[in-house]
């Protein structure tokens, strides 16, 4: 064979290559994010089972608080039913939930025996340990989607992503109510 044949034959070679590097680039960014909400879904689902039993340690002391707590379990039966893809509901949902279990929280200011009940402060201390968890998994989230999403932005895997169906993921955004500034009065 001729030189020339070589090289063309070196080049093919290396231009499949380089494809098949960028496609499974692609392919390990869409798993990284695939795997990050799956980081989010264990910690719903954590806090989910702690839910019932804060409210039950929650019902003896705050009886006419019952909507509160109706409401707590009402969105956590949703957020359990919301379709395995439904990321934008499920979000929504557990965002509804954070701020319910706020309410609870607060509860405990207007309870004495409740805030001092070691039950109540155990299940207090994991939810907001969950609340956290989630917090950092929604941020691997957006961290995992964002490289995922400029790999199809640059060139040349934005080509290889056009061919193979490649579609942007969207971030998970904070509702515009939690976006606004405390107000604190002394």
């Amino acid at each position: 064979m001729s030189p020339l044949v070589w090289i063309i034959l070196i080049i093919i070679v290396l231009l499949v290559g380089i494809y098949i590097a960028i496609y499974n680039g692609l392919q390990k960014s869409r798993v990284y994010v695939d795997e990050s909400w799956s980081q989010i879904d264990v910690q719903l689902k954590r806090r989910n089972d702690l839910i019932p039993n804060l409210v039950e340690t929650t019902k003896g002391y705050a009886k006419h608080e019952k909507s509160t707590l109706e409401g707590v379990v009402k969105l956590r039966d949703q957020l359990v039913n919301v379709p395995q893809g439904d990321h934008e509901e499920a979000m929504k949902l557990s965002n509804q939930i954070t701020d319910s279990l706020k309410s609870i929280f607060a509860l405990a200011e207007a309870y004495p025996d409740l805030k001092a009940n070691q039950n109540f402060l155990k299940l207090q201390e994991e939810l907001t340990n969950t609340e956290n968890k989630i917090a950092y998994s929604r941020q691997l989230y957006n961290s995992s989607v964002a490289s995922y999403d400029q790999k199809l932005l640059t060139f040349p895997s934005n080509l290889i992503a056009k061919i193979h169906g490649f579609t942007k993921i969207d971030y998970l955004e904070t509702p515009t109510e939690e976006k606004a500034v405390p107000k604190v009065k002394f």
